[in-house]
């Protein structure tokens, strides 16, 4: 009897670590961002839903994924959008409730900085510039900032808005580039 249920547990576990093996090579083709690293690590990550406001249809993602050599990297997917060119800028407040997403605030700006383009050493933290939609209503931002952190901090991502604009971002403008009403918003977790 002890031989027996020897073998039945040795199959069983034969079982459980092929079920693992075969999973583990299996790889996920989603478009959609990967679960968050633990916070604090290089690989933490935090993303956010882009939902439609102002009366649009825009939707997409943002996932914002700490580096191993520092700074954050960037990277939003937007969906049903118009084509040409829209500013995108992460906002002080994790709030999209408004219809107009007036309640997600301003650019997030902790270090007190005037507006301008995401490669100028003096910016808001939020100033992500803008992004090319193409003729098929999507467009793809990726960006690397070294003023942001997932970690927890006066510049982390989390609790803040990613908000995609109507018009383009004119990098200069006072505060906000000039960008126009707020046609998509998602709060970053």
């Amino acid at each position: 009897m002890k031989t027996t249920r020897t073998r039945t547990l040795a199959a069983l576990y034969a079982l459980v670590a092929a079920a693992f093996l075969f999973t583990a090579g299996c790889k996920s083709t989603s478009s959609k961002p990967s679960a968050a690293a633990p916070a604090g690590a290089a690989g933490a990550q935090a993303r956010a839903t882009i939902e439609p406001r102002s009366g649009s249809n825009v939707s997409g993602w943002a996932t914002f994924t700490e580096r191993s050599r520092g700074g954050v990297r960037i990277e939003v997917h937007i969906e049903n959008a118009t084509p040409g060119t829209h500013g995108i800028h992460l906002h002080e407040k994790g709030d999209c409730s408004a219809p107009d997403a007036s309640s997600a605030g301003g650019h997030f700006n902790p270090g007190g900085m005037q507006h301008a383009g995401p490669m100028d050493a003096m910016r808001h933290a939020g100033d992500f510039g803008n992004i090319t939609i193409e003729a098929n209503g999507t467009g793809h931002l990726d960006l690397v900032s070294d003023v942001l952190t997932v970690r927890p901090g006066p510049n982390s991502v989390v609790g803040k808005a990613i908000v995609f604009h109507e018009k383009v971002d004119d990098l200069k403008t006072q505060p906000s580039g000039n960008a126009g009403g707020r046609l998509g918003c998602g709060v970053v977790q």
